[in-house]
């Protein structure tokens, strides 16, 4: 039996749960930014896509070879180098040959690959994929001990901690990422403007950030577009690392001849479905958010051609666009977010020059790298040719000591003081070798290779010479891809973007008559033309007309309701007459327990006395009702059971009020203060009841109003009815309508 000693010894412990999460999460938080999310800045790859290419690679598929299919490139990189899902990788692979979202593509893909309108890309096993020469060039001296490797996931194979990236890949593609509490969001860049740049740094490393920006104006998307962001936005974005820029649709005019006309769209931002775009566009034309557009076609093929139509050709095509640049995605914002990991450890906001710095020291590293790999392979090989020219120097004793000898090479090792390789390789070669004519050869290569290799050492002590031949490496790049190259002009123009003005309705619909009918129950239509008086417009049963108004489509009509809101709708988005219209609470958020009081067209100056039952009211100007939202404006504040009950445009000096008792009083429109909102002040005075109508009138001319009879009668003689505001007033004269109203 054994021991309590000997039991066996628990590998539990305990530790608080805060401290586990936090540990863990921060181990998940630093994979996420170092091995996923953050592109190195040397060579702007993430590792998915930095192991996509080198398989690629491995399966030699250079830009010149055939094609392999994208199903047996995404499982060798999933099997050999990145255990993630083939879906994860092959997506990444499918964006690295869309020419619409990478600038210098790195795949060359044969299938369906996506399309800028969103479509996804076909299977995997449908398409087909190679390498471009863009990602050939970030390869180059993979084989030359350029950069480190490293084991895979599974220790059985070694892969390239980064590549040596023969051009400065971060900025030419871009690239977006998001981490744990961190994101990188870079747009892509001309790749000449970027060798330029770089070009004067190895010149003058103290180049300051404006003079970089001379040189880099700013990005080059692949899908063009016009920057119109400010040059002063654009230098503190380098200089900081931070920034945004504005991005707007590339348009133009069409003439159809007769003074008609159509805007032609040929290139869209970055990034900007052209599918969604164009449905943003449609919604625009049906929720008539941008009057002055009447339709929008799509008529593109290989290239982008999108048509918007304007309702009338009297509308401005500059106003036009400027409204759908306000609106629709014809213009956006792409952030700049230039964080990155610097030497792939260190995750830092950058500026431009840092970036740009980054990738000029990584190039002399692999330069530094690739030249002592040269004089490694020079030396092995000088180290052989110094023994064949001792053995040809030698040659009969040479072959009797192979011919006779037990141990060959044990001898010519003592005899000739040979290494051991060169005793091998002189044991290894062939018999037709033995030429005079092998030997010269073999001197003239000893002779080439040891100018070579002083080239070299002389390389590798000297720093001016290192930058000398990075900035010739980078010109033969730039000969390439730069601007002469095929595709290699900036595609993105730059522009100012001026201030989108208010544009008048009159500019932007046509101006057509209409009558506008507002029923009891709350239905509302927009009648073509102005209807007489009395014709016959048909209603649902039991609803009547309520209100009638005499307007023009390039109208904004203001409705007043009983809670002292004031609404505005425009004469252009009433709904037609062939049904019986709309109800109005459909289009405005009015309450239930709220009516409409009047409705009158909107005029810049004029002014409108609003009263309510209370006997309160005041004065305001047209522009104080003008509402821009659906909820209304909020002008007479109201209390209890108080409601709107007059709202009458001022045409004279003198008001007239009337109250539910049936007495008139009368006095000077100067004691009203004119008013942008409130409750205002007392109108008449009442012992029981409230207020029923008042107006204003020129006193000179008299009150007017029509008897029971439908006579037209005025009043001239108003002295009885004067007095001072918020006096009871006196009974009304003989013939004052029973409705106790003037109109």
């Amino acid at each position: 039996m054994s021991e309590p000693n000997d039991l066996p010894v628990s590998s539990d412990h305990s530790e608080p749960l805060s401290r586990a999460i936090g540990e863990r999460y921060l181990t998940y938080a630093l994979s996420t930014i170092m091995h996923r999310a953050l592109p190195d800045a040397r060579d702007g790859l993430k590792p998915v896509h930095r192991r996509i290419l080198f398989a690629m690679r491995e399966l030699k598929l250079s830009p010149t070879g055939g094609f392999r299919k994208s199903a047996k490139i995404s499982g060798d990189v999933m099997g050999n180098y990145h255990p993630h899902g083939d879906a994860a990788i092959y997506d990444a692979m499918a964006r690295l040959a869309q020419d619409f979202n990478m600038r210098y593509p790195l795949v060359d893909g044969q299938g369906n690959f996506g399309n800028i309108d969103g479509d996804n890309p076909a299977a995997a096993r449908y398409t087909e994929a190679r390498l471009t020469a863009a990602s050939e060039a970030l390869l180059a001296g993979l084989a030359e001990n350029a950069v480190d490797f490293r084991p895979n996931y599974d220790g059985t194979l070694e892969e390239p901690v980064v590549l040596p990236a023969a051009f400065p890949n971060l900025l030419a593609n871009g690239s977006s990422g998001i981490a744990v509490g961190m994101a990188t969001n870079i747009p892509p860049h001309n790749l000449d403007e970027l060798i330029a740049a770089c070009l004067q740094l190895i010149q003058a490393p103290e180049t300051s950030d404006e003079a970089l920006v001379a040189l880099v104006p700013g990005p080059d998307f692949p899908t063009g577009g016009v920057l119109v962001e400010p040059r002063d936005n654009i230098l503190e974005a380098y200089r900081t690392g931070r920034g945004s820029f504005r991005l707007r649709a590339r348009w133009s005019v069409e003439d159809l001849g007769r003074g008609t006309w159509q805007i032609v769209v040929t290139e869209i931002p970055f990034q900007v479905q052209k599918s969604k775009l164009i449905e943003r566009l449609a919604e625009l034309i049906q929720t008539k958010k941008v009057p002055a557009l009447a339709d929008v076609r799509d008529e593109s093929a290989e290239d982008i051609r999108i048509v918007l139509e304007p309702r009338a050709r009297t509308v401005d095509p500059e106003m036009l666009m400027g409204m759908l640049f306000r609106s629709s995605d014809l213009e956006n914002r792409f952030s700049l977010n230039m964080n990155v990991l610097i030497d792939g450890r260190v995750p830092k906001v950058c500026s431009l020059k840092e970036v740009l710095g980054a990738f000029l020291d990584h190039r002399r590293t692999v330069l530094q790298r690739r030249s002592q790999h040269r004089i490694d392979r020079i030396d092995a090989r000088l180290e052989v040719l110094e023994g064949y020219i001792i053995a040809y120097l030698n040659l009969d004793r040479v072959i009797a000591i192979i011919r006779y000898e037990e141990e060959p090479k044990a001898v010519l090792i003592a005899e000739f003081e040979l290494s051991d390789v060169q005793a091998e390789a002189i044991l290894n070669m062939r018999l037709r070798n033995l030429r005079k004519l092998e030997e010269m050869e073999l001197r003239r290569e000893r002779d080439a290779l040891m100018v070579e290799r002083a080239g070299l050492d002389d390389l590798l002590g000297s720093i001016a010479a290192q930058w000398k031949a990075i900035a010739a490496e980078l010109d033969e790049v730039r000969k390439t891809f730069g601007k002469s190259a095929p595709g290699g002009a900036r595609r993105t123009s730059f522009a100012e973007a001026g201030e989108v003005a208010e544009v008048p309705l009159e500019a932007m619909i046509e101006r057509e008559p209409i009558t506008v009918i507002l029923s009891k129950m709350g239905w509302v239509r927009a009648m073509k033309g102005h209807q007489a008086n009395g014709a016959e417009v048909k209603f649902k049963d039991g609803d009547e007309a309520h209100f009638t108004l005499l307007a023009e489509t390039t109208d904004r009509i203001l409705l007043a309701a009983s809670n002292g809101r004031f609404f505005t709708l425009t004469g252009a988005n009433l709904p037609g007459g062939r049904g019986m219209g709309e109800p109005l609470r459909l289009m405005l958020d009015l309450p239930n327990e709220a009516e409409i009081v009047e409705i009158m067209l909107f005029r810049a100056g004029e002014k409108f006395l609003v009263a309510s039952s209370e006997g309160d009211g005041f004065v305001v100007s047209s522009e104080e009702l003008l509402a821009q939202t659906r909820a209304g404006k909020q002008i007479q504040n109201l209390s209890g059971t108080a409601r709107l009950r007059v709202c009458r445009k001022v045409a004279g000096d003198t008001v007239a009020v009337v109250g539910e008792n049936r007495k008139l009083l009368v006095f000077p429109l100067a004691e009203l203060p004119e008013m942008t909102r409130g409750k205002g002040v007392r109108l008449q005075k009442y012992k029981d009841g409230g207020l029923n109508d008042a107006t204003t009138f020129q006193l000179s001319d008299g009150l007017t109003w029509k008897d029971p009879a439908g006579r037209t009668r005025t009043e001239s003689d108003l002295t009885e009815w004067l007095a001072k505001r918020a006096s009871a007033g006196r009974m009304a004269p003989r013939g004052f309508p029973r409705d106790n109203r003037f109109s």
